[in-house]
């Protein structure tokens, strides 16, 4: 699934089931040199934010072109309706917000694969394809064998159906977003409130004993090492907050040694 002959990059499947942590960051940049520059620094994969950046569809086509060519894994976080052009872009994952049930998670298990595995619907001149240049029975294995599907928990419903939701045959990874739950939990942008943490831990205590890769937002080496104790292992930063850490640790540089340009 590797083969670079292939648009579709199908490596993710083995990494979430390998056991071993995987580390990528979300970017709502609408910029494919931000994903070779997030490659080339090392990380696994990059979530590519379609909920919340303001990248259109085409420039996600250029991104996930890019990051194909730079050998980065591309996830696209998006909403249900823009499944099927994202899968034929050629995503290697789609990550979708806000899944509060099993049911829920079926319906988008059975969107994301083809018959006889789901109902996706099935077109060959696609980039996913190749344009036709690698259609038929050998794209519809590869996508099935190697697209994942990675669902979002942000509210305490879904951390309540946490187990039943990672339990789904077709759902590969199940990400908490600490955020929306915090504030989903009446504490606002605060998600190291008590209660939070607690319902964080819940959540993926519950995946993990379900047999599927917990997933959670992880800034700090700190954040890795204390979700990490709780079975996480597919840990995202944000490039936007590296960036602006970065630019900002710079400016405070040049001001405290009086440069002047």
């Amino acid at each position: 699934m590797s083969d670079s002959r292939f648009p579709l990059d199908g490596r993710l499947p083995a990494m979430l089931r390998g056991g071993k942590p995987v580390r990528g960051l979300f970017n709502g940049l609408p910029s494919p040199a931000i994903v070779e520059m997030c490659a080339y620094a090392g990380f696994d994969f990059i979530i590519l934010d379609n909920e919340h950046g303001s990248a259109g569809l085409g420039t996600t086509e250029h991104m996930l072109r890019a990051a194909r060519a730079a050998g980065i894994v591309p996830v696209v976080r998006c909403f249900e309706h823009d499944l099927p052009r994202i899968l034929d872009m050629g995503a290697s994952a789609v990550q979708i917000p806000m899944v509060e049930s099993a049911e829920q998670a079926r319906r988008l298990a059975g969107l994301v694969r083809y018959p006889p595995l789901g109902q996706r619907g099935s077109a060959f001149s696609t980039r996913a394809a190749g344009y036709g240049a690698f259609g038929g029975a050998g794209h519809t294995q590869r996508s099935n064998d190697g697209i994942c599907l990675i669902a979002m928990i942000e509210s305490p419903r879904g951390i309540a159906a946490a187990a039943d939701i990672a339990q789904v045959d077709g759902v590969d990874a199940v990400f908490i977003g600490p955020n929306d739950l915090a504030h989903a939990m009446g504490h606002g942008s605060d998600w190291n409130a008590a209660p939070v943490q607690q319902a964080i831990e819940q959540g993926l205590r519950a995946i993990a004993q379900a047999g599927k890769c917990p997933g959670i937002i992880a800034l700090t080496p700190e954040d890795e090492q204390k979700y990490g104790a709780l079975g996480a292992r597919y840990f995202a930063n944000v490039s936007t907050s590296i960036i602006t850490r970065a630019l900002a640790q710079a400016a405070a540089a040049g001001r405290d040694t009086g440069l002047r340009y």
